[in-house]
């Protein structure tokens, strides 16, 4: 079975990530997570992202975390909160997983 992508407005990472090599990856991410998930009401995008940088700390997932902390940056969240949250996720992810993730907001922030 075959899997196209749309070409309606909105998210377009997965696409810029992987074209036309993954189009069910691309459909799921653009389509699903980000231009319905993301856009849900009862939760912000500044908590969605707090929430999603907890998440991947926790599970170590660096390479994610690089997107998922500049976004987080631009829905709301100040450079100075994202090292509290790492901060207090060390403790309770890990602190391998707190020193990863700062390192990569290190690196970001840097630049």
């Amino acid at each position: 079975m075959t899997t196209t992508t749309t070409t309606t407005p909105g998210w377009t990472g997965g696409q810029n990530a992987f074209g036309d090599f993954a189009p069910g990856l691309v459909h799921y991410t653009d389509r699903v997570l980000f231009d319905e998930v993301w856009e849900r009401e009862g939760l912000t995008k500044r908590d969605r992202s707090l929430i999603t940088i907890a998440a991947l700390t926790a599970m170590g997932k660096t390479d994610q975390l690089r997107f998922h902390l500049a976004y987080a940056q631009q829905n709301g969240v100040a450079v100075d909160e994202l090292k509290e949250a790492i901060l207090q996720l060390a403790f309770y992810a890990g602190w391998p997983n707190g020193m990863g993730a700062m390192s990569v907001l290190k690196d970001i922030a840097d630049a």
